[in-house]
């Protein structure tokens, strides 16, 4: 029987994890901007202390959680070792034998997160999930997500949000495996394009979170909304949007000639000029956020129109990118992305998912079917 598992049972030598940690996660997550998380809503639970489980299995992966989560105390406990964990439809076990089992039969294994695909380059791929039509799928990775997001709190009312995955496909063996997401919610009054980010620890540090941004705001220009991230910002948060909202403005406003296209009402001149708006209407990026760029950069002058822009040097823009080091291209590529995403909001549910009673992988006769 599966209970009589214990810790000291071990994967067969082919499928023994990676020990992905080495030492250096919480360093990355301290100093990397792709573990990031806007504040959705605030905590209805005290969630501070060490984590609840201090080790998952991702596909080959065994790597060290940062947060408690929320996984039910029935089927996980309270202080758990190791979670194993499905890389294709994130449900989970505490017990060996019935996730081995599961990897076997897992509907997933062969088919990508959902028919939906928003965007293919070289080998990632984006595939938009709605939470309405795909509740048990989403509920789980919110879970496994708010192991590494401290302020996460969105696990079960997932009907509201669009979840976008990001897919890396192995180029030798074709195995799909998703590493990292962003979600949104479906209708927001304030038209935020993104309500949390995470890159899985094992794959932060390439930059991965700056393409997920890149998409949101690629998205917000093909819906014609001005938006931004879900406020407030965590610390890390905030620092991993300065870093892309100051490359996306410095790339606009250096690649800027006088035969490039002028803002909507404006003359082309022999030195292109921008106002703030004029930011604004071209990246997608919300005012009070590129005037809080602009100060972090120190490159805000003092001189003032009449009509109120601020004048931005070319000149001081170049060396903050040099001093910098400042990788001017563009994270995502606007040509590897397919035909717009269906309207928002469809309310079809999947026959079989939405219980969130009943979320791990247990000893049962349809997981070998």
């Amino acid at each position: 029987m599966a209970a009589a598992l214990t810790m000291q049972n071990e994967l067969p030598s082919a499928q023994k994890p990676r020990d992905a940690a080495r030492g250096d996660h919480e360093k990355a997550r301290k100093a990397s901007g792709d573990s990031t998380d806007g504040a959705t809503t605030a905590m209805t639970k005290d969630n501070e202390g060490a984590p609840n489980i201090r080790n998952v299995v991702l596909g080959d992966l065994l790597f060290r959680t940062w947060y408690p989560s929320f996984y039910p105390d029935d089927l996980v406990g309270r202080d758990l070792e190791r979670l194993y964990v499905c890389r294709w439809c994130f449900k989970y076990s505490r017990e060996l034998i019935p996730f081995l089992r599961h990897l076997k039969a897992c509907d997933m294994k062969h088919t990508p997160p959902s028919d939906t695909l928003v965007y293919a380059k070289e080998n990632y791929s984006l595939y938009m999930v709605d939470g309405q039509r795909h509740k048990l799928f989403t509920q789980n990775l919110s879970l496994f997500a708010k192991l590494f997001l401290d302020n996460k709190s969105v696990f079960y009312d997932v009907s509201g949000f669009l979840y976008y995955l990001l897919v890396q496909t192995d180029p030798v063996t074709a195995q799909r495996q998703v590493v990292g997401f962003f979600s949104k919610e479906k209708m927001s009054w304030d038209n935020n394009n993104l309500a949390c980010i995470l890159i899985f620890p094992p794959w932060q540090r390439r930059g991965l979170g700056q393409m997920l941004m890149g998409v949101s705001y690629e998205l917000s220009r093909r819906e014609k909304r001005i938006g931004g991230p879900e406020k407030p910002l965590s610390d890390l948060g905030r620092r991993a949007y300065l870093s892309f909202w100051s490359a996306t403005i410095a790339r606009l406003i250096l690649s800027a000639s006088p035969s490039s296209p002028q803002p909507k009402g404006k003359v082309a001149a022999s030195e292109p000029a921008f106002s703030v708006k004029d930011i604004s209407d071209i990246t997608y990026i919300l005012i009070d956020d590129i005037i809080a760029t602009l100060k972090e950069m120190k490159l805000l002058g003092r001189e003032k129109r009449v009509d109120g822009s601020i004048v931005i040097s070319k000149e001081s823009v170049r060396q903050w990118a040099n001093r910098n080091r400042i990788d001017l291209r563009n994270p995502v590529d606007p040509e590897a992305f397919l035909e717009k995403p269906p309207p928002e909001g469809e309310e079809d549910d999947e026959e079989g998912e939405g219980n969130e009673d009943d979320e791990e992988m247990e000893d049962e006769e349809d997981d070998e079917s």
